[in-house]
């Protein structure tokens, strides 16, 4: 069952990457850059429901199937862009542990709001170093930075809005399928 949540997991990365291009074709800022970006949320989802280690082994695995997508680029930079794009929720839940010498609490929005923070900090500004030192075609610029911060935050709170309201659509629905169940007295 762990095996096939992880390659469930993994595809769906590059087809949200897809649909939110599809989607959010409007907030494009650049072929790397859109202001509102879905699979930042699966990196975070994956990292805190399959833990950092198997989280970021599935962003990984969803990355590679991404490649696909940008055959325009080398496969280094590509490459450099999925160990960033794991490396950043990573780094997110590291500053969490450091500066709250605590476990993150899923059910806290105050955590979860510091981690989407940081995580989109971190990605943005590894993002962009590998831009300013790797990538002839991009260019830094903290603008550049910072909408990619104001995406990946988007991104992965609509991504928490969706994932909060399926799971309140299953449980209300469930409750009419178990209320109708019940015996009657």
């Amino acid at each position: 069952m762990h095996i096939l949540l992880i390659l469930a997991l993994a595809v769906l990365f590059p087809a949200v990457h897809i649909l939110n291009a599809w989607l959010f074709d409007f907030a494009n800022i650049t072929n790397h850059i859109s202001l509102i970006y879905l699979p930042a949320f699966l990196r975070l989802f994956n990292l805190l429901v399959l833990g950092p280690v198997i989280g970021s082994l599935t962003t990984f695995l969803g990355g590679l199937l991404l490649i696909m997508q940008f055959n325009n680029e080398s496969i280094t930079l590509l490459l450099l862009y999925i160990v960033c794009s794991c490396t950043g929720p990573l780094l997110g839940l590291w500053l969490f542990k450091l500066y709250f010498k605590r476990k993150l609490r899923l059910n806290a929005i105050r955590d979860l709001s510091f981690l989407v923070i940081a995580y989109s900090f971190f990605n943005a500004v590894l993002h962009s170093l590998v831009w300013a030192f790797l990538d002839s075609e991009q260019t830094f610029s903290i603008s550049g930075a910072f909408f990619m911060f104001i995406g990946d935050f988007n991104g992965a709170l609509l991504g928490a809005y969706l994932m909060k309201a399926l799971v309140d659509a299953i449980e209300k629905r469930s409750l009419k399928f178990s209320g109708s169940s019940q015996p009657k007295n």
